[in-house]
């Protein structure tokens, strides 16, 4: 029997269209806006000025603090400004502009394809390389991948997962890398088990993709230490909590990290960048972005340069579908609409979905039927329609003690709802008033 978590859990619809499609390597913007803050944690410093020259791979903006990660420019050409730009949450955000003259790399980079499987560096010798890369998670959540790493003084990791679940709709980018840079990936595996220091990692897969499954199958074989677990198909398996349980039964507490229970998640996507990282000393200056959606000419799978206007992504696929009612950020349960095409693909965008309007309409809000659907499907185990009306009552106090920090965003609630009651929006609402009224009481 399949592994999967106990708890709560949807089945939407896969519409894996792009599974099929084999990376491609999108062409070069004309111009690159590369936001300072790509990650979880303090912006960078910006390190550049208008009118500086760059190459592919030169720091652009600095961390400054644990909790922040260097920024690289992903194209050679001339600093135009240092300004606001709207990212994908609809906010400014600071940003380098940068026009794109050629593609001259920093020499340091390694860009041969042979795959470079020893390493000798020590644990922190890694975790340095890592952060001196700017590598962050790529599942979604862009936390600093150095943080994940530095085991806390007091705990101790002895198992690494490695995510490869992709459980969200339309998403296909991680599938990709897993059937194409599947042994960059075991050798990213290795580096991470040894900053760990840890004898053991487990690859889960969810079973729509037996292809990844046979592939790190066999390259589990040869690599002592590494186990590949496929896993029912369920939503959304790919928090880290809910694979944690599913693969070693071990409950992450309330408001607790991974690390309590002894393990660190990384997502595929991360562990082929910190091989790229460490082993080419290449930084993370572009990632996979599946460009997808079910009235969309040409579903990919694009290799992309951070700082790649959205547009070009769609233009390459044959541009926007006429029946088009939402660009989304990411898949259809934890994406976000965005509000406009220039949004630039940032180290978090895994994917940019075109919904049809049809599909894309909000139905009128109905009163709460008491169905309980939304505690039963919820993975945290919360009661979304209560932490609803208690934000809508802004009974602040009640909203933390009934644990919304817990929530995982994943849309289970909603997408389960048969009043079509917008509970995430209002537990998201919860989650950021709260966690103001908490730093707030700290200071």
């Amino acid at each position: 029997m399949l592994k999967t978590f106990p708890k709560g859990g949807v089945h939407p619809p896969e519409n894996k269209i792009s599974a099929g499609a084999a990376i491609e390597t999108l062409p070069l913007p004309t111009t690159a806006t590369i936001p300072i803050s790509q990650h979880l944690g303090a912006p960078s410093a910006p390190t550049v000025k208008k009118g500086d020259k760059v190459k592919v791979g030169q720091i652009i903006a600095q961390s400054t603090g644990f909790v922040s990660t260097n920024i690289h420019s992903s194209v050679s050409g001339t600093v135009q400004k240092i300004d606001d730009s709207i990212d994908a949450s609809g906010y400014k955000r600071k940003a380098v502009i940068i026009s794109v003259e050629g593609d001259e790399w920093d020499e340091n980079i390694d860009r041969s394809p042979e795959l470079k499987k020893e390493f000798s560096l020590s644990g922190p010798d890694i975790i340095k390389k890592v952060l001196e890369n700017g590598v962050v998670g790529l599942g979604g959540a862009t936390f600093p991948t150095h943080v994940k790493l530095s085991v806390p003084k007091g705990m101790k990791a002895d198992v690494l997962i490695l995510n490869g679940v992709e459980c969200e709709p339309y998403l296909t980018s991680d599938h990709r890398i897993m059937l194409e840079k599947a042994d960059e990936i075991i050798v990213g595996t290795q580096i991470l088990m040894k900053a760990l220091d840890v004898k053991k990692a487990l690859i889960g897969i969810e079973n729509n993709k037996p292809d990844a499954i046979e592939v790190f199958s066999k390259l589990a074989d040869k690599n002592p230490g590494i186990e590949v677990h496929p896993l029912k198909v369920q939503y959304p398996q790919g928090g880290e909590k809910q694979l944690i349980k599913a693969l070693i039964n071990r409950e992450v507490p309330s408001g607790g990290l991974p690390i309590a229970v002894g393990a660190v998640v990384q997502n595929v996507g991360t562990a082929l960048a910190v091989y790229e990282a460490v082993q080419k000393n290449k930084p993370l200056i572009e990632r996979v972005v599946s460009l997808t959606g079910k009235s969309v000419k040409k579903p990919a799978n694009y290799l992309v340069r951070i700082g790649t206007p959205v547009a070009e992504l769609i233009e390459a696929s044959g541009g926007l579908p006429d029946d088009t009612g939402k660009v989304i950020n990411g898949g259809p349960m934890m994406g976000k609409a965005l509000n406009s095409l220039e949004v630039p693909v940032t180290k978090g965008t895994s994917g940019i979905l075109i919904i049809p309007e049809l599909e894309a309409r909000r139905r009128p809000v109905q009163n709460c039927i008491r169905c309980a659907r939304c505690t039963q499907v919820c993975p945290m185990g919360l009661e979304p329609y209560l932490l609803m009306t208690l934000t809508q009552k802004s009974m602040w106090d009640k909203v933390e003690t009934n644990h919304a920090l817990d929530c995982i965003e994943c849309g289970s609630c909603a997408y389960t709802c048969p009043a079509d009651r917008p509970l995430l929006d209002y537990i998201r609402l919860g989650k950021t008033t709260v966690s103001k009224l908490i730093r707030a009481r700290k200071q």
